[in-house]
């Protein structure tokens, strides 16, 4: 049943986000009027449900440090796995609406934009450990790696409010943002992305518990 609840979650807010990003937003923000500027739903949602997987890994790891389940590992990767693949596909979505809203492709000196790639780049790290550790008596490295790394998606979050943005806005909490975001739009774009997250985590589980019955396997008929 939960398994048919996800998948129908996702269908359905999947299909409500477009219709409303194409059918109601306006593509209309910052002053510009550009039809890429619609991309900037799934962007926040994307940046929005990557922090979620990644707090997932950080739980995951903590768990496997405190009670050594091998579900616990299995769950810390697969959410670091989808996690980073949605921290990239921010990067990329960020980029292309800020070509348009800043004419710029990257800009360095904006604390959101460094401090996030400091995120992706921490996660690829922690796939990297992860893979060199996998099925080994290091297992417990890449959970440490999940725990301490974990501690650059809240400054990241923050950086906005810590120090000065060059352009981006805070745009939780802050009446003054000038994004012209629609906040139903947003919401629906969030919650299909969320439910694409608890999918796809369902199906690399599935993955890890087939891997593992395949190793199991080859190891009890040599």
């Amino acid at each position: 049943m939960w398994s048919r609840a996800v998948r129908w979650g996702t269908f359905i807010a999947g299909l409500a986000s477009i219709v409303l990003v194409f059918g109601f937003a306006s593509s209309t923000m910052y002053g510009i009027e550009h039809g890429a500027n619609l991309i900037a739903y799934w962007h926040i949602a994307l940046a929005w449900t990557s922090s979620v997987a990644l707090a997932t890994t950080f739980l995951g790891s903590v768990f496997y440090l405190r009670y050594e389940g091998r579900f616990w590992n299995r769950l810390a990767h697969s959410a670091g796995e989808i996690g980073f693949l949605f921290a990239t596909l921010t990067l990329i979505t960020g980029s292309i609406w800020g070509k348009v809203i800043w004419n710029s492709w990257w800009e360095w000196s904006d604390v959101r934009l460094v401090t996030f790639l400091i995120v992706w780049l921490v996660y690829a790290g922690y796939l990297v450990v992860y893979s060199s550790t996998e099925n080994s008596d290091d297992e417990r490295y890449a959970s440490v790696y999940g725990v301490l790394g974990f501690v650059t998606v809240p400054i990241s979050y923050a950086a906005t409010r810590l120090w000065t943005p060059t352009f981006h806005e805070a745009t939780l909490g802050n009446g003054n943002v000038s994004a012209n975001i629609d906040p139903l739009t947003l919401v629906v774009s969030i919650l299909a992305v969320t439910f694409l997250y608890a999918y796809l985590m369902g199906v690399r589980i599935k993955l890890h518990e087939l891997e593992d019955k395949v190793l199991w396997g080859r190891r009890h008929n040599r």
